[in-house]
């Protein structure tokens, strides 16, 4: 039997939660192979290390990050339109 059959045998066994489990943890095992500066990050403390475990679910459940003009955007929004590059005299 190959590795591929057996995996397949394995995870039919799985109960649904767990399968999630292994869904979840082969994504981060993709995302982490297709980032490269990331892939170097490590975690010093144990707060940067629950977040990076949270980014990582996010990101393989499908989440899209947004990048800095994008997170500026949605800050502007939520503020009434405000942007943190007004200056209030």
């Amino acid at each position: 039997m190959g590795k591929e059959e057996e995996l397949l045998e394995q995870w039919r066994e799985l109960t649904s939660e767990k399968q999630q489990k292994v869904w979840q943890f082969v994504q981060i095992l993709k995302s982490e192979s297709q980032t490269t500066p990331e892939a170097k990050f490590i975690p010093q403390t144990p707060l940067s290390k629950k977040l990076w475990e949270i980014r990582q679910r996010a990101i393989a459940s499908g989440l899209q990050l947004l990048n800095e003009d994008e997170i500026e955007q949605e800050l502007a929004a939520r503020r009434g339109g405000c942007t943190s590059s007004k200056i209030w005299v």
